[in-house]
């Protein structure tokens, strides 16, 4: 008999990763039927007796050690981004085959992270203020010329995981000297890459240039809180490509508010979306954007692809190319 697929996602959400080729895809692949459910309820829940396999987004419930009685069938869950650890409890990535598709939004992210990085090394946010202000920032600059620039500076960097490594060879042309603090990363990569690994506190001391990029686990949670941010150089530029609970967000708020750190932050923690009244929405020096890094309709047709793919193997009989197994899931957000 034909496979049964369930895809847990509501319309919009859907439309925005799966297109009419996606759909025919599954069409052919069995019988699919999509729940818009964000809580595994009653009818969720029927449709799940009758899973085989399983496609969920960010908005589909959360799964704990019994959705094997809830999914007698189910063998196969492809989750359509990169976060499975908080989603599936950790038995089931032994009773199932669970894939992610974390690659298309790792390159996305690192996008993003380089416009951070040009963006915040040449100060153009100031400029941009002082140019609204008045035309005495053109005296200026034609009198004694610009300090900011970029290209052959050290940067630092926290992680060096999917999205540092995509970053870092998407910057190669700036000949960027890139500090690196990672406990796990292989330090073969510095064959490769053009990366020193350093400690955690000597290279905060040293980074006027800082991007995030690392996983949030028990270790990496408030990494950088008031301690630790004392330790970066005056104006330095934290950049956040990562996830926001790295960062106390009441210390860098308040090291932002007195205009000796920056910031651009395209995620929050504990608050995301912040109010619409807290100061880093209108301090100088502070970039926000809302969570846009991986976020393109080119890349989550990339993820749809992806998610396909490995749905299409497994039903195959072949191998998986993005399995997640319970030892990834220490050093996985």
């Amino acid at each position: 008999m034909p496979p049964n697929v369930l895809v847990s996602a509501g319309r919009l959400l859907f439309d925005s990763f799966f297109s009419a080729d996606h759909q025919s895809r599954l069409t052919s692949i069995g019988n699919w039927q999509r729940d818009s459910a964000r809580t595994a309820a009653a009818g969720f829940r029927r449709k799940l007796t009758s899973a085989d396999a399983l496609i969920t987004t960010w908005d589909s419930p959360r799964f704990g050690d019994d959705l094997a009685d809830l999914a007698p069938k189910l063998r196969f869950i492809g989750h359509c981004g990169g976060e499975v650890k908080s989603r599936f409890a950790a038995s089931l990535f032994e009773e199932l085959t669970i894939t992610n598709a974390a690659d298309p939004m790792a390159r996305a992210t690192a996008e993003l992270g380089a416009a951070f990085l040009v963006y915040c090394a040449r100060d153009i946010d100031r400029y941009r203020a002082a140019v609204r202000q008045s035309n005495r920032i053109f005296s200026e600059v034609h009198e004694h010329g610009t300090e900011e620039f970029l290209y052959g500076r050290e940067v630092a960097m926290i992680g060096f995981g999917r999205v540092g490594r995509a970053l870092v060879d998407l910057m190669r042309g700036f000949d960027l000297r890139w500090m690196v603090y990672d406990p796990f990363a292989p330090r073969s990569l510095a064959d490769s890459y053009p990366v020193v690994f350093c400690e955690l506190e000597p290279l905060l001391r040293m980074a006027h240039l800082l991007v995030l990029t690392a996983a949030l686990t028990d270790q990496t949670r408030g990494l950088l809180n008031r301690k630790t941010l004392s330790l970066l150089p005056d104006k330095a530029a934290l950049i956040n490509i990562a996830r926001g609970g790295l960062v106390d967000l009441g210390a860098l708020t308040a090291e932002v508010r007195r205009k000796r750190l920056r910031c651009a932050l395209d995620v929050t923690d504990p608050e995301e979306p912040l109010t619409l009244n807290h100061p880093l929405r209108k301090l100088p020096g502070a970039i926000l954007t809302p969570h846009v890094g991986g976020g393109g309709r080119h890349v989550r047709r990339e993820i749809a692809d992806t998610v396909m793919n490995d749905l299409e193997s497994f039903l195959a009989g072949k191998p998986v190319q993005n399995r997640v197994t319970k030892a990834m899931l220490d050093r996985m957000t």
